[in-house]
């Protein structure tokens, strides 16, 4: 199995290990500038000005371009407002791949709009369309529906573990000559009431933090945990799949994506990945990254949670 990776917004140690490991990179993927998407704004951050974030980037695009490691870019918020359909938003969208696949090397898009897709298929030939996983994609239909705009689909978190549900998609794909991607070390509980609503607060996070807002919202799955109760459930409440099975995948999907832009440690995460092989708390390889201490979900097969000042254990 081949990777795509998340590009953080200044690790360049990070990258210098992706242009390592370049045979066992399908891609990296990254967002641009201050365009909303899944996770924070690119140009956001607490210790560097938004033109040295950008710097820093356009110094990573060179060293993967340098390895011949192809690139994606993200618009896979999920709401662009009132810009959504206007002229002004697609011209920037169109600004922007231009440059990057003028300057760089942009093999492929990722978005949840199926209008920005048609957009990059009008325009940028040679640039594949992706929908991204945030559209939760599951079925035959739903990919049969975005045909005219997709040429692969990010297939949804929660069939992961059910390759007998993934098999009808691969062979949909194969005729209709789609390409399929599974997200592999999502944190995110399965079937969340509350992810679409999250996602929207994610792609306006600059607006709203502008506001004196009367809560704070970090996720259900921090609410879900607080209940020790909890904790046995949360194996098969997640749908993130082992380093040691990822190669039972292959023959489903065109590459894994790993979620690395946010992580404390992605240079644990692809390592991992890449070696088919991790030992510790399977939980540190999750974006998010719960902790449920002091208790521990000791990797193996089967995979066993631990209470670390007793060293009690219980198969998950």
């Amino acid at each position: 199995m081949k990777f795509s990776v998340g590009l953080p917004k200044n690790d360049p140690a990070f990258t210098d290990l992706i242009a390592q490991n370049a045979k066992s990179i399908y891609e990296v993927y990254f967002s641009w500038g201050d365009f909303p998407n899944g996770r924070s704004s690119q140009t956001n951050d607490a210790e560097l000005l938004p033109w040295e974030l950008i710097d820093i980037q356009k110094q990573n695009l060179r060293t993967l371009c340098d390895a011949g490691i192809p690139l994606n870019i993200l618009f896979n918020a999920n709401c662009y407002g009132k810009e959504s359909l206007s002229k002004s938003f697609f011209n920037s969208v169109g600004d922007t791949v231009d440059y990057i696949k003028t300057n760089y090397r942009l093999d492929s898009v990722t978005t949840t709009s199926p209008l920005i897709a048609k957009f990059i298929k009008a325009n940028f030939e040679g640039v594949a369309t992706r929908a991204s996983v945030n559209m939760e994609i599951g079925s035959v239909e739903g990919m049969e529906y975005l045909a005219q705009y997709f040429d692969g689909y990010y297939v949804k978190r929660e069939l992961n573990r059910n390759l007998s549900a993934v098999k009808p998609l691969y062979e949909w794909s194969s005729v209709h000559g789609k390409k399929l991607f599974m997200l592999a070390n999502s944190g995110c509980l399965n079937f969340c009431s509350a992810h679409n609503f999250h996602d929207n607060l994610v792609a306006h996070e600059r607006d709203i933090a502008a506001m004196d807002n009367a809560y704070s919202f970090n996720g259900i799955c921090r609410e879900f945990l607080k209940n020790e109760e909890n904790y046995k459930k949360l194996i098969n409440y997640t749908n993130f799949v082992r380093p040691e099975d990822i190669e039972k995948y292959t023959e489903y999907f065109e590459a894994a994506k790993l979620a690395t832009r946010v992580h404390k440690n992605p240079r644990l995460v692809l390592s991992s990945y890449i070696n088919a092989k991790y030992s510790g708390d399977i939980l540190k390889l999750l974006e998010p990254e719960h902790s449920i201490y002091p208790y521990v979900i000791e990797n193996g097969d089967p995979l066993k949670l631990i209470k670390l000042d007793t060293q009690e254990g219980f198969l998950c």
